[in-house]
């Protein structure tokens, strides 16, 4: 039962922080510290695949759109440009991973670090409300940079979802525009980094008692709170108040910093 109650709560974190632009990474990492708990990476993997139902769901319409012009090979229309533009912002989020990701995993493996990169995304974050709607489309470079900027946010304390959504709208995108192309984008990186972990990984679920009923509950917690939340992050983002999450991640930044300085 405490394993249980365990997955339910990382569960619930998961669905309320993977689309805020606050960190999933960084607040299970923060959970795992401070309530003692050790919880094989697979079953993060697990819960991110979770959200990734969430994404297709709520975009089910654009992605059936996309699907169509795939299978017709037609490139040209609005829908059909956005596969190109996916795979150009896929391939920087790819190598970064690759060749920074276990550096990155070692060196935010404590508290300090990860309240520092909290502080620092949240001064990014707070920039994107000087970020002005110029344009619709969506250049390669632009999905390039898109893309480094998902990269980047492998450092736990560094929203994906925040940081994609912020080079956006500095670009000039406009917000709707940069809503969808943020968790589009997200589909492949996600499920690839995911998918990669567990079959690493995947052992570890056995050894540390987690069956298929936790991973299940889980999950389901994930993709419940998940799907809600980022209908939130849609009305704060069309409002533009997307910036006001910055001070969330100052106040828990310098929270964090005192408690990891006193010794916790």
């Amino acid at each position: 039962m405490e394993k249980l109650l365990e997955t339910i709560l990382l569960g619930l974190i998961q669905g309320f922080t993977e689309w805020l632009p606050v960190s999933s990474t960084g607040h299970l990492k923060l959970a795992q510290h401070f309530l003692g708990w050790t919880v094989p990476t697979a079953f993060d993997g697990i819960l991110h695949i979770g959200t990734v139902i969430v994404i297709l769901f709520f975009f089910r319409r654009d992605i059936k759109n996309i699907l169509t012009t795939l299978a017709h090979l037609d490139f040209k229309s609005e829908n059909g440009r956005l596969i190109p533009l996916i795979i150009a912002g896929t391939i920087p989020t790819v190598l970064i991973g690759l060749v920074f990701g276990d550096l990155i995993e070692s060196a935010f493996s404590d508290v300090l670090p990860i309240a520092v990169a909290l502080i620092a995304f949240g001064l990014i974050l707070y920039s994107s409300k000087f970020g002005k709607e110029q344009t619709d489309n969506i250049s390669y470079p632009t999905a390039i940079v898109i893309g480094i900027a998902q990269g980047i946010a492998i450092i736990p304390g560094v929203s994906r979802s925040g940081a994609t959504i912020v080079v956006a709208l500095l670009l000039g995108i406009k917000h709707e525009k940069a809503f969808k192309f943020s968790f589009l984008l997200s589909i492949p990186s996600i499920l690839g980094a995911a998918g990669l972990t567990l079959y690493k990984e995947r052992s570890q679920l056995v050894t540390a008692g987690i069956g298929w009923t936790e991973i299940a509950v889980g999950t389901a917690a994930a993709i419940v709170v998940g799907y809600f939340v980022l209908k939130l992050l849609q009305k704060t983002l069309m409002k533009k108040k997307f910036h006001f999450f910055a001070v969330y991640c100052w106040i828990l930044g310098a929270l964090l910093i005192a408690l990891s300085l006193s010794g916790y």
